[in-house]
């Protein structure tokens, strides 16, 4: 190419401009225990001459020109509202990053998840390559589909199949979806999974088996449908049965944080359900040292994505209980107690057995080092699978991408 690459990627709702100080500053993000996205979007840049504009969706309004990045915060109309008045919003979105391509004469535009990915057909109309970067799956595995999520499914299928240069992917469940509705089209699909640096995980200390208490972690938003409110039953069953050598452990925020903190007051259950409110890095390294088991309870009505508490618990050296909501099991299954989705008893059971069972314990804890080095290698990231996508754009030879392994076992 006689000019520079000119990339346009779409974030999530992250706060992309901040990462970009401290990226600038040569540090990672400290609100984030993995390398993000957008870090990885400017080094590519950099490494290409290319010039990067990113654009998220964080709900403070902000631009910023630096060099060769642009950067903005552009907040998604009606993301709050429901039905019809939702996905208009998000169209309207859509047609928004249209234009912003157009202006910024952008060669390659990299989408991360939205439900509208089909208005983008526009610009391979008009020159510009499109590479969807999917996070999360496509619907719900275990519910049904609205008469509009069909439409949207068929809609988005259709771009998958024939509009885009390449689809980034983290997980099978993704692929398998993306299979379902482009009626299985041959795709250039190239997986990538979340990287973690060493370093993040020097400190954690291993699992102090002689305590006298079993402490159970949970890590995330404190809303229903990440499965917080399961665990305050199964601490109450745990009660009933005499079981106040198990510990739970809560860290994170959300709009029904005051709500849990209601319940557990009302239950009495300060003592064996702590909650802690937001972590800082420091302090979560500190709750994973004291911890023996992480749970991630999503709930079946949730689109999940590569929910990171599950990798991290496995870095941390921690058997995590889980169930196949979370797309990609099949990256860290020995190191997990799969559960069937949205069954509390068998998520308490499986707290019982890990914490009863020393064997079983072993076992897991034992498991968790051979998935490891699959999050630590910067050939399975996100910013290798796309350099490979680009490729053909920067006139060098296509590079080998260490697909994630899902057979690891």
């Amino acid at each position: 190419m006689t000019q520079k690459l000119k990339l346009l990627y779409v974030a999530g709702p992250g706060n992309v401009i901040n990462t970009f100080e401290c990226w600038r500053r040569g540090e990672d993000d400290p609100s984030q225990v993995s390398m993000t996205f957008s870090g990885q979007f400017y080094d590519l840049c950099t490494e290409l001459d290319a010039e990067g504009y990113i654009l998220a969706s964080h709900p403070e309004k902000k631009f910023l020109q630096n060099g060769r990045f642009t950067l903005e915060h552009r907040p998604v109309r009606l993301q709050k509202r429901s039905g019809v008045l939702y996905y208009l919003g998000q169209i309207l979105y859509q047609l928004s990053i249209v234009i912003s391509a157009l202006w910024y004469r952008a060669d390659v535009v990299i989408q991360s998840d939205t439900d509208c990915f089909f208005v983008l057909a526009l610009l391979p109309k008009l020159g510009i390559h499109v590479v969807p970067t999917l996070h999360c799956v496509l619907w719900a595995k275990y519910l049904p589909r609205s008469k509009v999520k069909k439409l949207l499914n068929r809609l988005n299928g259709w771009f998958f199949g024939s509009q885009c240069l390449a689809i980034l992917s983290t997980s099978d469940d993704v692929n398998k979806q993306i299979g379902e509705i482009t009626a299985t089209r041959p795709l250039n699909i190239i997986n990538f999974l979340s990287t973690y640096r060493r370093s993040e995980f020097k400190q954690i200390q291993p699992p102090n088996l002689q305590s006298s208490t079993f402490e159970v972690l949970f890590a995330g938003r404190i809303e229903p449908e990440k499965g917080v409110f399961d665990l305050l039953e199964i601490a109450r069953r745990f009660r009933a049965a005499g079981r106040e050598d198990i510990i739970f452990h809560v860290c994170g925020t959300g709009s029904k944080l005051d709500l849990l903190r209601q319940k557990v007051a009302q239950d009495g259950l300060e003592a064996t359900f702590v909650i802690h409110g937001y972590c800082d890095k420091p302090t979560m390294r500190q709750m994973l040292s004291r911890s023996h088991v992480v749970v991630v309870p999503t709930k079946s009505s949730f689109v999940e994505g590569l929910n990171q508490v599950v990798i991290e618990g496995v870095l941390a050296n921690r058997p995590v209980v889980t169930s196949s909501i979370w797309p990609a099991l099949t990256y860290v299954r020995e190191a997990v107690v799969e559960v069937p989705p949205d069954d509390v008893q068998a998520y308490g059971d499986a707290v019982l057995k890990l914490c009863d069972v020393p064997t079983f314990y072993e076992a897991k804890y034992r498991s968790c080092e051979k998935f490891q080095e699959q999050f630590y290698s910067s050939e399975k990231s996100w910013g290798t699978g796309l350099k490979a996508v680009l490729a053909p754009f920067y006139q060098a030879a296509p590079i080998e991408v260490a697909t994630p392994d899902p057979g690891l076992s």
